[in-house]
Parts: C-alpha cells; structure tokens; sequence
C-alpha cells in the first residue's frame, strides 16, 4: 500500500516538474529592433535603431528563472540619415569594422508573480562588458495565431552612460554620454 503512495507522489511531482520545465525562445529578428536616443550638443536627441539581432531566452516562470543571450549587429545601426549611420559605424563611434556586434547576457531576472518585470545582467559594447539592468515596461505570450506556437514579446529600457564602454565621441563638446534604450522584442517558442 505505501508503494503506491509513492508511486502517486512521484507521478504527481513528476508533472509539476514537466510543466514547470523552462520553455526555450528564439528571438523573432523581423519583430525585435533594439533603439536608442542620444544627445546632440544639448540641442536635440537623435533616435536610432538596429535592424538586425539575434538571440535566446529561456524562461521558468514557475521557478521565476531565466536567461537571455541576445546579439545585435553593430553594422546594421539606423538613424534614418545615412551620413550619420556612416560616420556612427566609423571607428569615431561604434568601430563596427573591429567590434561588429554587442551583446546583452541576463545575470538574473525578476519576476512579479508568474511575469518577468527586470532582468540585470551585462552588456559588451566596444569590448567593454558592464552591467545594465533592463526594465520590462510591458511583457505578454500568446499563441502566435501565424506561427500556430507560443509567442512572447515584451516592451523593455534601461538607460547607461556610453562613456563607460568608450564611446566618447562628442563628450569633450559638451555632448551628454546618456542612452536611452527603448527595446521591442518578441521570441517565438524553440521547435
């Protein structure tokens, strides 16, 4: 009789484990467009995006874990003005020729109840690697009605000094080295 109970118990613990097992995303790169604002001599910001990232993320929102593992393509920055996307991808700036990507990597995320609300983890820009916590303003998963799987996207931004990773050009001006970031993402459910 007490195998059985045993039995049950383990069955039962079984499936809280399946369905509490972390979930697998890919990052959607034709819905995911990270995007910034920057100083302009105390004048105006100029607003830019880059067209091409990718990446992971794995949640556990039953164990209100997780990871995220995001690359972006320094070369595809856009402001919408191509003498300035060429001289922010020259080595002035953005150096996209030696650094050609950055990367953001989660440390850990915290939830509110089941839902992500922050991630901290560390960015690399220029070869330097500092923390830069993200906010997630807006998070929401469906079943993608195209895709016909599981779709999350989220409304993130944080805010960093660019001078901490180099990027120094304008600052002696007068230029503010704070960034704004403004990052839509949606990930679709791993195969």
């Amino acid at each position: 009789m007490q195998l059985k109970h045993i039995a049950a118990a383990a069955l039962a613990f079984a499936s809280v484990s399946a369905i509490a097992a972390p979930t697998a995303y890919t990052i959607e790169s034709n819905h995911t467009y990270p995007s910034f604002e920057a100083d302009h001599m105390g004048i105006s910001l100029w607003r830019g995006k880059f067209n091409k990232t990718s990446g992971t993320v794995t949640l556990d929102r039953a164990a209100k874990t997780g990871a995220i593992d995001i690359t972006i393509d320094a070369a595809s920055l856009d402001f919408g003005h191509a003498k300035m996307n060429e001289h922010a991808k020259s080595k002035e700036m953005f150096n996209v020729e030696k650094f050609p990507t950055a990367n953001y990597k989660s440390k850990s995320i915290k939830f509110n109840g089941d839902t992500p609300v922050a991630v901290e983890g560390e960015l690399t820009l220029l070869g330097v690697t500092k923390p830069v916590t993200l906010t997630l303003n807006k998070f929401k998963c469906i079943q993608h009605p195209m895709f016909k799987r599981e779709a999350c996207g989220a409304d993130a931004s944080a805010t960093f000094n660019r001078a901490d990773f180099g990027l120094n050009y304008g600052v002696a001006m007068g230029f503010s080295p704070e960034v704004k970031l403004a990052i839509q993402v949606e990930a679709l459910k791993a195969d």
